[in-house]
């Protein structure tokens, strides 16, 4: 069993950064391919970014690549979500999830554990 905790949203302005970090417990978590999924109000859960298990191969959704960073310590249990730039069209409710299999992809289905996920409001 895997439990998840998220914790560095909040509330920026436009053009602004935010660090979101999750907190992973269990010992196999360097073998975990780690992601970050968003929701927004009335649209469904979308990805934002993976990692697999030895990070060496990040994975970034289009609307994210050049302003988000996912990096992860395994000494620590923790992964990262560096936010730059951000647009009001990032806010959402982040969520850290952990897959089983460490390959990192894009698709919810694939990770089975999930965080209660974090806050992120982005003003204009």
């Amino acid at each position: 069993q895997v439990q998840l905790l998220e914790s560095g949203g909040g509330l920026v302005q436009a053009g602004g950064s935010l660090r979101l970090s999750c907190a992973a417990s269990g010992r196999s978590f360097s073998s975990y391919a780690m992601g970050w999924f968003r929701q927004a109000p009335g649209k469904e859960r979308e990805f934002v970014a993976a990692l697999n298990w030895n990070g060496g191969r990040p994975n970034y959704a289009h609307s994210v690549k050049g302003r988000f960073t996912i990096s992860r310590d395994n000494a620590k249990n923790t992964v990262y979500l560096q936010m730059n730039s951000l647009k009001p069209e990032d806010t959402a409710v982040y969520y850290c999830a952990a897959e089983v299999a460490g390959r990192g992809g894009g698709w919810a289905d694939e990770y089975e554990y999930w965080g209660q996920g974090t806050q992120v409001t982005v003003s204009s």
